[in-house]
């Protein structure tokens, strides 16, 4: 229960500091459901059950750049494997901010490609239908390219499927996608392999 109750601590904390609800579950590496059910609860009005879904906690990897690196590299050997399967080569890692900046940023500088970042549309708390992210203009360009996607935490998969829509229709090529911790469990997202150093697997 103290897990749960550090929990909408920090969610709180972070609804105080100014998050919106997304920006609040790619903190706490949890659901936008599970956000408003701890903020929720923090109000003693909770009635309905709790949401399946898993925190992930990785800031012992995230405070050190040394840790990073290592397992960057082994994102990078993962990526390396994927690929060869598919007779397919990398130009481009795309980051998905925030998160996944570091870590794909280094897998960049690994590998000897560009350095692509994707804004999600994560910190909005109303999104209009068909709105979504975007690539920034202030990194490497995606047009024409083949493309990894770093992320640290896959949960639903709809932030990786807004990626991987947004580079198809700018002409790249999404090949891999490549995360710390998979809590949904997929091989596959549009096609695209899914390679995770965790993956999260319910048993009920």
């Amino acid at each position: 229960m103290k897990n749960i109750e550090d929990l909408i601590q920090k969610a709180v904390e972070l609804q105080s500091n100014g998050l919106v609800t997304g920006q609040i579950a790619d903190e706490l590496n949890v659901s936008r459901e599970t956000v408003t059910w701890l903020l929720t609860r923090s109000k003693k009005e909770v009635t309905v059950p709790a949401p399946k879904d898993i925190s992930v906690n990785w800031s012992s990897i995230g405070k050190s750049a040394t840790r990073l690196h290592y397992i960057s590299l082994a994102l990078c050997d993962m990526v390396l494997e994927t690929l060869e399967k598919t007779n397919a080569e990398v130009d481009v890692v795309v980051g998905v901010a925030a998160s996944g900046i570091p870590l794909a940023s280094m897998m960049a500088n690994e590998l000897g490609t560009d350095f692509a970042l994707y804004h999600s549309r994560k910190g909005q708390d109303v999104v209009q239908p068909g709105q979504r992210g975007t690539i920034s203009r202030n990194f490497g360009s995606v047009a024409g390219k083949n493309c990894v996607i770093v992320d640290d935490v896959i949960t639903t998969g709809s932030t990786i499927m807004e990626v991987i829509e947004l580079l198809r229709e700018m002409g790249a090529k999404p090949r891999a996608v490549v995360v710390l911790v998979d809590k949904k469990g997929a091989d596959m997202i549009a096609n695209v392999p899914i390679q995770s150093l965790v993956r999260i697997v319910r048993v009920d």
